[in-house]
């Protein structure tokens, strides 16, 4: 709950100081998504491609903290795939992220690319990212009263870019996954006009997930945990959840706890090659039920083996 009211008071607090004074301003760049285990990809490079011989389609879209004026609402698309060259298991990804807070928006596509190995008894894999951040000022929802012509605020939206990087490592048993990620490598510094910049800050991301068999063969539970972190606001979450696998179906839900922040239950399908999951996170503030946060995330999986002359089968590990 603080990082999303911190958003708020940014635009806030941005509009204030970086056009009052020539000034640098650093900010946490980062969404926060619910269905963390599901886009694993956004969080750490080397998780693209998990998926064996697939193909895969993710999305995501949150609105967050409704009721408030300007909250935020967030979108990420993605694609990723693996594939064998010279004898060596690789896998490549695309996405595109896309939020609104207030007065502005943030914008990063980004490419990806892992190296994969065996490692013991499961997978390594070595990831790394490059890709345009973008964040941009629309100025018109400000309300200066009477002075309209005040030269310490903008009349035009304005925009700043620059290149993002970031690394990581993911290992994968059959029952256990653990990943580290570093984003923003580059602290990526923004120039929103001429005397006013915005600087992102990095942040690593740790999450790890363990899998445990029940004495009946439908039912497992599901156990994960991500800790998030820029040095100055750090969140922890952590996740229990409960899943139904009938044949190649998959049906669960659960709640994610984050101290002084928020409780969150998710419900999720797979259903074949397509998965669909909701999320409400309620903030355990003072700030009410109602105005917690909606979440919808899809994902989409197409056999590789489609698009070859042998279309022999393959086993494919399921994230729900």
């Amino acid at each position: 709950m603080k990082q999303r009211l911190h958003h708020i008071l940014y635009t806030c607090i941005v509009v204030v100081t970086l056009w009052a004074a020539p000034t640098d301003v650093r900010a946490q760049f980062d969404a926060h998504f619910n269905h963390y285990w599901t886009l694993q990809g956004y969080y750490h490079p080397a998780a693209v491609g998990l998926t064996e011989n697939q193909l895969a389609f993710y999305g995501a879209y949150s609105m967050q903290l409704l009721g408030f004026k300007h909250a935020p609402r967030t979108m990420l698309f993605g694609v990723d795939m693996p594939f064998t060259l010279l004898k060596r298991q690789h896998a490549v990804g695309v996405s595109f992220f896309n939020e609104g807070i207030g007065l502005f928006r943030n914008q990063l596509i980004r490419g990806q690319y892992a190296y994969r190995m065996k490692l013991g008894r499961g997978r390594l894999g070595i990831g790394l990212q490059a890709g345009a951040l973008q964040v941009s000022f629309d100025p018109t929802g400000i309300n200066l009263g009477d002075e309209t012509d005040d030269e310490a605020f903008p009349a035009t939206t304005q925009k700043g870019a620059a290149v993002d990087v970031g690394v990581g490592v993911h290992y994968m048993q059959a029952r256990w996954y653990a990943a580290l990620s570093a984003q923003h490598l580059t602290a990526p510094r923004l120039s929103l006009g001429e005397n006013s910049h915005l600087k992102v800050n990095p942040i690593i991301y740790l999450t790890g997930g363990y899998n445990i068999p029940t004495r009946r063969p439908l039912l497992s539970i599901q156990t994960m945990a991500q800790l998030q972190s820029d040095f100055t606001h750090t969140r922890l979450d952590v996740t229990g959840r409960l899943l139904y696998t009938y044949r190649s179906n998959t049906f669960g839900g659960g709640l994610t706890y984050s101290p002084s922040t928020s409780l969150t239950i998710d419900l999720a399908a797979t259903i074949r090659h397509i998965t669909v999951g909701y999320a409400y996170e309620w903030y355990t503030s003072k700030i009410g039920v109602a105005n917690g946060s909606h979440e919808l995330v899809m994902r989409y999986t197409v056999d590789l083996s489609l698009f070859k002359k042998s279309r022999a089968l393959h086993k494919s590990v399921r994230i729900l």
